[in-house]
């Protein structure tokens, strides 16, 4: 499975880049799995509902199945946070997989910065960050993207595609 990362800063235009290329890679003809990282608390679920309360009640594992879709909630109880790894091996088949975060791994990744951006750049310390998606002319040794151009940063993405 063929994986590439987008990170940045909070507030960089991540998920708006990881969506556009998701689209984009999607009308390709190609299967599209994601992966989003928060920092936050999570959850789907919402008190009151069946599945909350199943989870409530200790459940490790809660599937909510329906016509269209299902979720799987995993409560960690106490274990540690899974890796990038552990969670990609739980996604389905697929030609593609899109990481919104998990910054401090080591996959190919392609760092969204902006000019008013008050951090630096992740790049100067980060030897995983194959490419720049900025607004404006990053000094990036490797290509670097203006933040709009999907085509050409999809087209990048399917010219490195992994063994």
């Amino acid at each position: 499975m063929n994986v590439i990362g987008i990170v940045g800063w909070k507030n960089s235009g991540k998920t708006t880049l990881a969506s556009a290329v998701i689209h984009e890679l999607s009308s390709r003809g190609l299967t599209v799995n994601a992966i989003k990282h928060a920092h936050h608390l999570v959850d789907i679920d919402q008190p009151g509902t069946d599945s909350y309360k199943h989870r409530e009640a200790g459940a490790q594992e809660v599937i909510l199945a329906g016509g269209q879709r299902f979720a799987i909630m995993h409560e960690l109880r106490g274990a540690r946070e899974p890796t990038l790894d552990e969670l990609l091996a739980r996604l389905g088949p697929c030609d593609w997989v899109v990481v919104e975060g998990f910054k401090t791994n080591a996959h190919p990744k392609i760092e969204v910065h902006r000019q008013d951006s008050s951090h630096a750049p992740l790049y100067p310390q980060d030897p995983s960050i194959v490419a720049v998606a900025a607004d404006y002319a990053a000094d990036f040794p490797g290509p670097v993207f203006d933040i709009n151009d999907v085509t050409g940063i999809t087209d990048f993405i399917l010219k490195r595609e992994q063994p």
